[in-house]
């Protein structure tokens, strides 16, 4: 399995077919991008979060950026939609059960509908909870129950970046799962709730260009983060900063 570290964070550059699908522990996939970078340098425990993950995987191709200019070494890019894409097909073809968490309940249901007309052979179950910046202790409890209740063999969680990833990890000693995937956006887009971008600009690595035209909003709450990222890379390329 091929790792690469930079900028102090183990980033998973091989085939998503090496990530297993068992029950024996569960593991957490989280993503890695330059503006989750720019948050990690306002929040300790995101940090942690990213560092402490299972698998940390490239979403998009940007944050590749620093290890091309530090080590001289690309990073496989597997982003959001490739990992959920993966592995709803790979546990559609052997047969189990997927929760989805987050969202509302009517994009939840849009999720459901869809996943059990595309892939009929995943049992699916869903949980919106409430929209606040941190749960209480009993909403926590509620959602370990309800997630361990179904037993899946895939968690999906999409409750925003970086909420998401750092509930993943809090709680994965809890969960009965196989894996715990975090996925954020892909939720409304697998839901049809917000229009999705085609693979070829992926492909042609301009996907978050067409994304700023989509969702100018995002651009500008993210675009602080992402300029500091390109910022600490060129300083530590020139030797200014150290990692």
């Amino acid at each position: 399995m091929k790792l690469i570290n930079t900028l102090e964070f183990t980033v998973f550059s091989d085939d998503l077919s090496l990530i297993p699908i068992t029950k024996d522990q569960c593991r957490v996939v989280n993503t890695i991008s330059p503006n989750s970078y720019g948050i990690t340098t306002k929040d300790s425990e995101f940090e942690k979060a990213l560092k402490t993950s299972d698998y940390l995987v490239l979403d998009g191709v940007y944050f590749a950026f620093a290890s091309l200019m530090l080590q001289g070494k690309n990073i496989k890019r597997n982003q959001g939609p490739d990992v959920f894409y993966h592995f709803i097909n790979r546990l559609n073809k052997r047969g189990g059960k997927a929760f989805f968490l987050g969202s509302s309940e009517s994009t939840l249901k849009k999720i459901e509908n869809r996943a059990n007309d595309e892939y009929p052979n995943i049992s699916i179950e869903t949980h919106s909870p409430p929209f606040k910046p941190e749960f209480s202790a009993e909403e926590n409890k509620t959602m370990v129950n309800k997630i361990n209740l179904f037993k899946p063999d895939i968690l999906f969680v999409g409750m925003t970046c970086p909420k998401q990833e750092k509930w993943a990890i809090q709680h994965r000693e809890r969960l009965n799962a196989g894996l715990v995937i975090c996925i954020g956006n892909v939720f409304d887009w697998f839901a049809g709730t917000q229009k999705t971008i085609h693979p070829i600009w992926f492909k042609l690595r301009i996907g978050w260009l067409v994304r700023i035209f989509l969702r100018p909003e995002v651009f500008k709450r993210n675009i602080g983060n992402q300029m500091l990222f390109f910022w600490h890379v060129i300083l530590i390329f020139l030797k200014i900063k150290k990692i």
